[in-house]
């Protein structure tokens, strides 16, 4: 019996550990501004995004299926993040692009939520979520998938 007592809170104690920060933003990720000056100028489904790391529903979101040219920019900012010519259809329900078009304006941070390892990136100036990024994008360009969030994003039509 003591085994199995030991056994429990070992394993508690594992799950606990393991579960930290499930809310998905990294403690160690630090954002440009506090977030009630974010809830300020984002949208309530962008400050859900961004701010708290949400994750839009998959093929319910803005960009996913856009196939038009022109470029992503950050919702909070307006910097250029990605172009329509590194959008591919990864399946997922969501934009994916195989790059950023200047790898200088996003990081990539460990993300260990929901008991998973994953790489998240945000952008840089801000500290504000996007999405993620995985190594099953086209090998011929690369092998990277963004997996960005439409809510974290801007399309800009070009003219």
């Amino acid at each position: 019996m003591k085994v199995f007592i030991l056994a429990t809170i070992a394993l508690s104690i594992l799950v606990a550990l393991g579960c930290q920060n499930i809310s998905g933003q990294d403690a160690k990720r630090k954002l440009s501004k506090p977030a009630d000056e974010w809830k300020k100028t984002l949208s309530p489904n962008q400050y859900h995004i961004m701010v708290e790391s949400g994750t839009e529903p998959p093929y319910h979101n803005e960009y996913w299926n856009n196939h038009e040219k022109g470029v992503y920019v950050s919702a909070a900012t307006g910097e250029v993040l990605f172009s329509s010519d590194d959008k591919f259809d990864s399946g997922t329900g969501w934009p994916s692009f195989v790059k950023p078009v200047d790898p200088k304006k996003v990081a990539i941070v460990t993300d260990n939520s929901y008991g998973m390892s994953r790489d998240e990136v945000i952008e840089k100036s801000t500290g504000l979520h996007l999405g993620h990024v995985f190594d099953d994008g086209p090998a011929d360009r690369g092998g990277k998938r963004y997996c960005m969030n439409s809510g974290a994003l801007k399309f800009v039509k070009k003219p």
